[in-house]
């Protein structure tokens, strides 16, 4: 068996992706092979494997973190909304289908033996496995039947720690307040608590720490500080939607209600000359020297609330001058028509944007896979590309329009051409494609050079900085927990 540890918070956001994903990389570089494992996410930003199976990012992340190869056994179970009420519902990589909240809840305990399974996978490979929780552990009305928290680490027999949010204020309530609502033989399993996102001197803290100690009856394992850490977030919470300032070239991201996969942008956030907004009204949208349309969970109702608010008018208005890049969800949108026979979404047949000669029909198969090719004209003509599709519908090129990139599906070995150019806009089904290489560096030079700048900079190695950012997570929990303590624990429940 792989020595375990659970990370669990008091509530989303808390920390415990990053604290996961940084005792991944510690454990890594003290020799262990490391995996990380959550059960059950939900989230619009996935992945997909080598096998073409489907995954919550934050355990790509993690897996990054490990030094490992992303598999849907660190993520089996992945939930990502359809509305406010119901979820697609995919287990080990597969659509299985819709199902509402009240469905899901009935259901989900079916789901145990792919969730052991999984983990045991994981054990075939691992000699330390990372427990992500989800939400809270004292969410009263999600106990019944849990398999993501606490219900998750009696199954797996895991040690927990509890983090805590302290940038929020009430650190203290928290958590004591999540141990008070547990069970008792939950309560024995809670082996120490973290004190995260701390801003100041943290001898301030010791009288608090001592009556937290002392109520909780179980150590504080760490205060760990507020990190400057550029690293995946959860896509519901994500601070990254904050960000106002326009720089020297400014990159407007149309923040859909459905948003899927704005983790296509975050390679830009590393130009120091370059602005990432991210905007829901034509207010916000000013003049951007480039829009770009990410994915969408529900790309009919999302292009129904631009045409509503405003936002198509504004970016049609821009086209001629702005640069106009679209992808998956958004690529469709930018088309001249989207139809859904089958009742994917809303069902139907709505109008698109215009502004690229292609239809799309929505099916009721998802595809994924993996692809790798090259850029066929514009700016980025002759630029190798790699990334993923994740999309259930297939769009017409209409006409003798230009093809955007030819592609090699890694999943089939077969080769075909996707997405389209038109002057200033294009559109393509690839998700990551601007980590990959010189591209965003490219597309930022040619923004530049079109104001008549020029920028210091070259690009930006996305790998190697990710690692970078690993390298100082892990160092700065090195810093600030316990892990001679965080050892024991495990050991404890070889």
């Amino acid at each position: 068996m792989a020595m375990r540890i659970m990370i669990q918070g008091t509530m989303s956001n808390a920390g415990k992706s990053l604290i996961a994903a940084g005792l991944c990389r510690i454990f890594r570089q003290d020799g262990y092979r490391v995996a990380p494992f959550k059960s059950q996410n939900m989230a619009l930003n996935s992945f997909i494997t080598k096998e073409g199976l489907e995954m919550g990012r934050a355990q790509v992340m993690q897996a990054e973190a490990a030094g490992m190869e992303p598999t849907v056994a660190m993520n089996p179970i992945l939930l990502k909304p359809t509305n406010d009420i119901g979820s697609q519902v995919i287990v080990n990589g597969e659509v299985i289908g819709n199902m509402s909240a009240r469905d899901y809840f009935a259901y989900k305990k079916k789901l145990v033996p792919d969730i052991l399974a999984a983990y045991h996978r994981l054990e075939e490979q691992a000699d330390i496995i990372v427990i992500e929780g989800a939400g809270s552990p004292a969410e009263i009305n999600l106990k019944e039947n849990d398999i993501v928290n606490m219900g998750l680490a009696e199954l797996l027999n895991a040690p927990v720690l509890i983090a805590g949010d302290i940038d929020r204020g009430g650190v203290f309530a928290q958590l004591l307040g999540t141990q008070l609502l547990l069970e008792e033989s939950e309560r024995r399993r809670v082996k120490g608590f973290i004190i995260n996102k701390f801003r100041g001197d943290v001898s301030i803290l010791a009288p608090g720490i001592r009556m937290l100690e002392e109520r909780g009856g179980v150590p504080v394992v760490g205060v760990v500080p507020y990190m400057q850490i550029s690293l995946e977030d959860e896509d519901s919470l994500t601070t990254r939607f904050d960000a106002r300032q326009e720089a020297a070239v400014d990159i407007a991201v149309i923040r859909f209600p459905r948003i899927s996969n704005f983790t296509d942008f975050s390679v830009f956030e590393q130009f120091e000359d370059v602005s990432l907004r991210y905007v829901d009204s034509v207010e916000k949208l000013h003049h951007p020297d480039m829009i770009l349309l990410p994915g969408s969970k529900n790309t009919m109702e999302d292009l129904k609330w631009m045409r509503q608010n405003g936002l198509e008018a504004a970016i049609l208005h821009r086209s001629a001058e702005t640069f106009i890049f679209g992808i998956c969800g958004g690529y469709q949108m930018l088309g001249k028509q989207i139809a859904d026979p089958h009742g994917v979404e809303t069902g139907g047949v709505i109008r698109g944007m215009g502004l690229l000669p292609v239809t799309t029909e929505l099916g009721e198969q998802k595809v994924r896979t993996r692809v790798g090719g090259e850029i066929l004209g514009g700016m980025l003509d002759g630029c190798e590309l790699s990334g993923y599709e994740i999309h259930m519908g297939i769009s017409r090129p209409e006409g003798d329009c230009e093809p955007f990139c030819r592609i090699r599906d890694e999943i089939t070995g077969k080769e075909r051409t996707d997405g389209v150019f038109a002057g200033n806009v294009c559109g393509t089904y690839v998700h990551g494609i601007f980590d990959h290489g010189s591209i965003a560096g490219k597309i930022v030079r040619h923004l530049a050079e079109r104001k008549g700048l020029v920028l210091g900079e070259d690009g930006v190695d996305y790998g190697l900085f990710k690692e970078q950012q690993y390298d100082k997570l892990a160092a700065t929990l090195r810093k600030y927990l316990d892990l001679d303590a965080i050892y024991k624990m495990m050991r404890e429940y070889e």
